[in-house]
């Protein structure tokens, strides 16, 4: 991983559009069954703050739950920390080179690892594989 990026408040939003600013930076969520419309593809899902990739579209799955769902991310690339809003214990997911809140983790994906990383899609940009 290389250096931190940090910006201001005021450089995130000029960056971002308002739901990406509100749900990267300000820990929101967008509505389900917005912003899954991503293709099949080979290729990696970037942060949309930074540019970091921080999942793979191999370990990408239909979980049905309105939200991108992934079983892993990129190795080093997505921290956790507790997440204790709306009365709910839960597992909030962060791009570790940027912090842009991403989304939140969950016991209940498939083999291989059983997590679901529940993202939200306007925290994602999708880069096709080269060779694709």
């Amino acid at each position: 991983m290389t250096e931190k990026v940090k910006k201001s408040d005021t450089e995130w939003q000029q960056q971002l559009s308002p739901l990406a600013y509100k749900v990267t930076r300000k820990h929101g969520t967008e509505r389900a069954f917005t912003h899954d419309n991503f293709p099949k593809t080979p290729g990696m899902f970037h942060c949309v703050c930074c540019g970091a990739a921080v999942f793979d579209q191999a370990t990408k799955f239909e979980s049905g739950t309105g939200w991108p769902s992934f079983f892993a991310p990129v190795e080093d690339m997505v921290g956790e920390q507790a997440d204790n809003s709306w009365f709910m214990r839960r597992t909030e997911v962060h791009c570790n080179q940027c912090d842009a809140h991403l989304g939140h983790v969950f016991p209940d994906g498939p083999a291989p690892t059983g997590m679901r990383y529940c993202i939200n899609g306007v925290a994602l940009e999708f880069r096709e594989d080269d060779d694709a």
